[in-house]
């Protein structure tokens, strides 16, 4: 049945073939194959036993991917029973899981845990750079170590993975990394000295990573969370904690899963020419 011409004797204009500059009909666009989704692939997880990490973790596994993470026990802290049950909840989620002790400051350990998770699940196809500490103190009073240990590992563990992954993704010619930064690395308190210089250093590594890694089709991201509801945070003294909610436009802290949701997009197709970017998460808490 030809469709009406609503009066003007013609056939509308979205019907006519579209024409290029010499007056040529252009080729009309195909529909493209449907991409590779999330199923089968292999997520790497640094620091993903408890926390912000777990929660990663498991983002990844519900949506389909096998999962490598790494852990090390903490100060007066073994981490090893959250690592079981982190391991046992991916488990259940139908997906390959490799748990292992890591320390990210070390060169070695962190390509043989990397190696071992590309043998063991097929592949690696995404990096989060999640593992990280904080030794907070008046910079005055901060020790040699103390500097020393925030910056190597949340600067230099960082760039051990990455190092450790690029071979792999440019190989592929595929890959997405997302590092964890945080809301301190452009707005430090009182105390952060070495956490905030460290932050901050990993966007700098983050836009680096992305220039190097671009041409191999590799998108290179960080987010920089405020507040999250961890372990960490219920640590801290209950007024930091209610300056933090009224500092929010929002009015709240982020749920972890506020943050794993934005690093799992930065890993999708949707987000294909995005590199070199960092998404703040903290519910407008920059905005004061």
């Amino acid at each position: 049945m030809p469709l009406p011409s609503f009066g003007f004797g013609h056939r509308p204009s979205w019907e006519h073939k579209a024409l290029d500059a010499s007056g040529a009909a252009l080729e009309e666009p195909q529909p493209q194959p449907a991409r590779t989704g999330w199923r089968g692939k292999v997520a790497v997880v640094t620091g993903g036993a408890t926390g912000l990490g777990r929660h990663i973790a498991i983002e990844f596994g519900k949506l389909g991917c096998h999962v490598g993470f790494c852990f090390v026990n903490m100060p007066g802290r073994d981490v090893s029973e959250q690592a079981l049950l982190t391991e046992a909840a991916l488990a259940a989620l139908g997906v390959g899981v490799v748990a292992m002790r890591c320390d990210v400051r070390d060169r070695a350990a962190v390509e043989h845990f990397v190696a071992e998770t590309q043998q063991r699940l097929g592949g690696v196809h995404f990096l989060i750079n999640n593992a990280g500490i904080a030794n907070d103190g008046a910079l005055w009073r901060l020790s040699d170590d103390a500097w020393r240990e925030v910056l190597d590992t949340n600067v230099t563990g960082a760039f051990n993975c990455i190092r450790s992954v690029a071979p792999i993704f440019r190989s592929q010619h595929y890959g997405k990394i997302v590092s964890v930064s945080a809301h301190q690395a452009e707005r430090p308190g009182f105390g952060v000295a070495n956490y905030a210089a460290s932050k901050a250093a990993l966007l700098g590594l983050t836009r680096a990573a992305a220039v190097e890694l671009g041409p191999a089709n590799v998108n290179v991201n960080a987010v920089a969370p405020g507040f999250i509801r961890t372990e960490r945070m219920a640590m801290l003294p209950a007024e930091v904690i209610e300056r933090a909610q009224k500092s929010s436009v929002l009015g709240r802290v982020a749920e972890p899963d506020d943050v794993a949701h934005v690093i799992s997009f930065l890993c999708s197709e949707s987000a294909r020419h995005i590199t070199g970017q960092t998404i703040v998460v903290d519910g407008g808490l920059s905005l004061e």
